[in-house]
């Protein structure tokens, strides 16, 4: 079984951190910070274990910022020695001291962060500065599409997603993308796929609020686009595929109505909390041409009051050739997961191709654990 994710803060990263600060400033009591932070973690999640250390990191630090931040850049592992100095998840919590303590210094909360960034991901800390300071922050977002580390380069896209998950919603972003599109029109053909990877989950999260113009994104750059970049605006379109968005899918040539017939089996027809259901689709094309197709299906999950809710599920993309049939089939887990509820009851499935419903068929969940 998979280690929770609090794990990954934990006493031991934070007495090796604590070793770090206490070399890098004699005046850094070390048995202290540890004594105030360790007995607290069991009992705390993972983003509280976080808070929790940021909240000892303001007790232990200098006063002076500036002292403290150049504390914290001395004390950071050297590129390539990660066993030798401040990395990994410890870094979240320096992160939220440098945006609790430095937003009245932003020019050298930037400057800090921009180190940290290469050793974890600054993307949460920086997000009050750019609430707080949002021109001061893009003209340096701007200076760094340019910068040498991959690290630092991504945090131009993750650290202004609108909708980063665990962080700071940024509402501004939200209502308005448009100081965002510059960067990521810069970073759009990056050398790394890790930046160009966060560009397309910055797409993705303008999707969902503003469909038309990622819509418009893709039409002006999928055209004769290399095989990276036809990977980014395709994680990109991801939601807007899933609900069958006429002029995304019309940009990846599945725009056409399905022309044939399709029909759905799930096995077993009864499961409990934890099994999976088979899901098999038989596709008959009745077209006398080739037909690019992208298969998603749908489960309508039921809630307490015994409506449903649906969620969409990646499917399958594929070429159907004239007259052809095709099967193709997937396991699907109903298993207990944190951001949802399973309900007993008869739980609809409907497969849809190219943003149409072609089939459905259902599944009855008997039983539920706890």
């Amino acid at each position: 079984m998979a280690e929770p994710f609090k794990t990954f803060i934990n006493a031991d990263g934070v007495q090796a951190a604590a070793g770090h600060l206490a070399r890098t400033s004699a005046d850094f009591d070390a048995a202290r910070f540890c004594a105030d932070v360790v007995p607290q973690l069991d009992a705390l999640e993972l983003k509280a274990r976080a808070m929790c250390i940021a909240t000892a990191l303001e007790e232990h630090l200098a006063t002076n910022f500036d002292e403290a931040a150049a504390h914290l850049e001395r004390a950071l592992a050297p590129h390539g020695a990660p066993d030798q100095g401040l990395t990994g998840w410890f870094l979240w919590a320096a992160g939220e001291f440098v945006a609790r303590r430095g937003l009245e210094h932003p020019v050298r909360s930037l400057a800090c962060l921009q180190h940290m960034t290469q050793r974890f991901t600054a993307e949460f800390a920086i997000r009050p500065f750019i609430v707080a300071h949002p021109r001061l922050v893009f003209d340096t977002l701007q200076q760094w599409i340019h910068h040498p580390s991959e690290h630092v380069r991504r945090l131009v896209s993750e650290g202004t997603r609108p909708r980063l998950p665990w962080g700071l919603q940024l509402k501004a972003l939200i209502a308005d993308p448009s100081p965002s599109l510059p960067l990521l029109t810069a970073l759009l053909d990056d050398d790394s796929e890790y930046v160009r990877r966060s560009v397309a989950n910055h797409l993705n999260d303008i999707a969902k609020d503003h469909p038309e113009l990622v819509a418009e994104w893709v039409e002006r750059y999928l055209p004769d686009a290399s095989a990276p970049r036809r990977a980014l605006l395709r994680h990109a379109s991801r939601t807007l595929i899933k609900q069958g968005h006429r002029r995304v899918m019309h940009a990846w040539g599945t725009g056409a109505t399905f022309a044939g017939t399709a029909a759905i089996t799930l096995t077993p027809a009864r499961i409990v909390l934890g099994e999976h259901i088979g899901i098999s689709v038989t596709l008959q094309s009745h077209a006398s041409q080739d037909q690019v197709l992208t298969i998603d299906y749908i489960v309508h999950h039921v809630k307490a009051d015994g409506t449903t809710s649906p969620k969409v599920f990646k499917g399958w993309h594929l070429t159907l050739s004239a007259g052809q049939t095709h099967t193709v089939t997937r396991r699907h887990a109903v298993k207990p997961i944190t951001t949802r509820r399973y309900y007993p009851g008869r739980h609809l499935v409907t497969i849809q191709v190219n943003g149409h419903p072609v089939a459905d068929a259902s599944f009855v969940l008997q039983c539920i654990d706890g």
